[in-house]
């Protein structure tokens, strides 16, 4: 993923979206030969030249100081995720700009016994790229159309793009696609030397329609919390709470965990998932031991 073009596509897709009137200037009517601002306006709104503007528009971040920065996130409505990726990006512009260390593919045997702990939630652990690293029965239990003949570790983005099932799974398939895709883009600006990451995006763009289109709209996305719905193959929907914790002791690791509003169907949901989940497990042990 080159940073030049990382950065002219996202300050270019951020511009497009951007009418006269919601970026507070004048529009006195006829037609505009492009979508959303143009170069000259986003200059006047950052208060830079229109020649320093289009040299940062056209991926020239390297040594762009904070102030500019913060006129840019003014001048182009960024909310938090984006003006968390336009600073990574900066950063990743920087010539002294080093590759992070490498990111993890496997977690400490205390992070599976916290996770195995948790018994009443669904809960995984996954890295920037949506790798599951570790998972409880019930996660498990809950992902079970994703992990029939995965490969390991199971990849959150492949199998929603690759793997037909997924829109079983997913009732709402667009959104969960929408959010797959903008954590990915997301974590390549964080560590836009993750050639693994690189490679998945790479696969993806080849192999899905659904991912090349979404991965061109440049959608970033912080991933804390709120809901998700599901249509287990037994259980049926469920409405789940998520939250989304990052591991300080475990960089570039995710712990997620899903729950239910008390007194809702999918509470009882969860009740019969974890039923279930105890009569497959004490069926595959049974298989292992004969």
């Amino acid at each position: 993923m080159d940073n030049r073009t990382e950065v002219r596509e996202f300050l270019a897709s951020r511009r497009a979206r951007l009418t006269p009137e919601q970026a507070g200037l004048p529009f006195f009517g006829g037609s505009r030969r492009v979508p959303g601002l143009r170069r000259e306006e986003v200059a006047l709104l950052a208060g830079v030249s229109v020649e320093y503007y289009t040299k940062l528009e056209r991926g020239s971040l390297a040594g762009v100081s904070e102030s500019v920065l913060e006129s840019l996130d003014r001048a182009l409505h960024l909310d938090e995720a984006e003006r968390d990726h336009l600073q990574d990006l900066a950063r990743a512009a920087s010539p002294a700009a080093r590759p992070r260390r490498k990111p993890a593919v496997a977690v400490s045997a205390s992070i599976q016994r916290l996770l195995d702990s948790m018994v009443g939630v669904p809960a995984f652990v996954r890295n920037g790229r949506l790798d599951v690293l570790a998972i409880n029965d019930l996660g498990r239990a809950l992902y079970s159309e994703a992990y029939g003949g995965a490969p390991r570790p199971m990849n959150l983005a492949r199998f929603q793009f690759l793997d037909p099932r997924s829109h079983n799974l997913y009732p709402d398939w667009d959104t969960a696609a929408d959010t797959a895709v903008a954590i990915l883009r997301t974590e390549a600006g964080r560590d836009p030397f993750n050639k693994a990451l690189t490679d998945l995006v790479g696969e993806l763009s080849t192999r899905s329609d659904a991912f090349r289109a979404r991965w061109a709209q440049h959608d970033v996305r912080l991933h804390r919390g709120g809901h998700k719905d599901f249509r287990h193959p037994v259980i049926g929907e469920l409405h789940l709470a998520f939250d989304a914790l990052v591991m300080p002791n475990e960089p570039g690791l995710t712990l997620t965990a899903y729950s239910a509003d008390p007194g809702t169907p999918s509470e009882d949901g969860l009740r019969l998932l974890a039923s279930w989940a105890a009569t497959e497990l004490a069926s595959e042990t049974r298989k292992e031991n004969a």
